[in-house]
């Protein structure tokens, strides 16, 4: 070699050298940085990076960025997680983002679950739902109303009053329905499921049993009271007098003026004689 290419040498060397200590410096302090990073492709991953983690995924499987810290890496799925839709291209099958008011999603434009607040209808995430629905706290969806239904009437029953169906002219009768759908929150109430009307009969006289249950009731207590009232002992006998000496004293005078009184008239007839 020629004396004066040997100092030019000797400059390249060191300068190719250089190179080479600032690289490997960088990757021991990217590695150091990032210790959670996996060495080599692992995960399901077919090429990676010791920074950015996985950068194309095998076949099947979903791409998506995952946040850690201040950086994103790439992660190799089977499916995609929530808040998350899956796309698949022939390059690379990929996670990506719903929109922010959604927690599931088919795809960008379909919602299939709503975060909390909004109510789901027709895939999209409404904080409050159309004219004509009503919201599903439970479901957190946007419903139909429903109007409350009852069945048909039943017949009229046997014409009655007070219990009893004969021993009157004129009573009462009824007829019943039931609710077949209960409405829901905005829905119309129901209507009565009972009706009563008057009613006419012709008259005729109970037989021995027929009285009907009010009046039994009525007979039983007219015959406890009448037990009741022979039971009662004559106490007006028994009472201590409670006239003063007074009164026991005036009575006695007025006992004695009516006997003068009656003498006097006696006497007076026999002198008339």
């Amino acid at each position: 070699m020629h004396l004066r290419l040997l100092p030019w040498f000797f400059i390249i060397v060191n300068f190719m050298e250089y190179i080479g200590s600032q690289n490997a410096s960088r990757g021991r302090r990217q590695r150091r940085m990032h210790p959670n990073v996996s060495q080599g492709c692992q995960g399901g991953c077919a090429t990676c990076s010791d920074y950015n983690g996985c950068l194309s995924c095998k076949p099947r499987l979903f791409f998506v960025l995952e946040r850690i810290g201040m950086k994103q890496i790439g992660v190799c799925l089977s499916s995609c997680p929530s808040g998350y839709y899956g796309t698949r291209y022939p390059d690379i099958n990929k996670c990506t983002k719903c929109k922010a008011d959604c927690d599931t999603c088919f795809n960008k434009n379909f919602c299939t679950k709503c975060k909390s607040g909004f109510y789901l209808h027709l895939g999209k995430c409404l904080g409050n739902c159309p004219e004509g629905l009503e919201a599903n706290n439970h479901t957190m969806e946007c419903v139909s109303i429903v109007h409350c239904e009852a069945s048909e009437w039943s017949a009229w029953s046997p014409c009655t009053k007070k219990g009893k169906t004969c021993g009157f002219k004129r009573g009462t009768e009824t007829r019943v329905r039931e609710i077949t759908q209960h409405p829901s929150t905005k829905g119309n109430l129901c209507p009565p499921t009972s009706e009563t009307r008057k009613c006419t009969v012709q008259r005729k006289k109970c037989q021995k049993g027929e009285r009907g249950k009010k009046g039994r009731e009525r007979k039983r207590k007219k015959l406890n009271k009448e037990e009741n009232k022979d039971a009662v002992p004559d106490n007006k006998a028994l009472e201590p007098s409670r006239e003063t000496p007074e009164q026991r004293e005036s009575k006695q005078q007025q006992k004695k003026r009516k006997a003068q009184d009656k003498q006097q008239k006696s006497v007076s007839v026999s002198t008339g004689h």
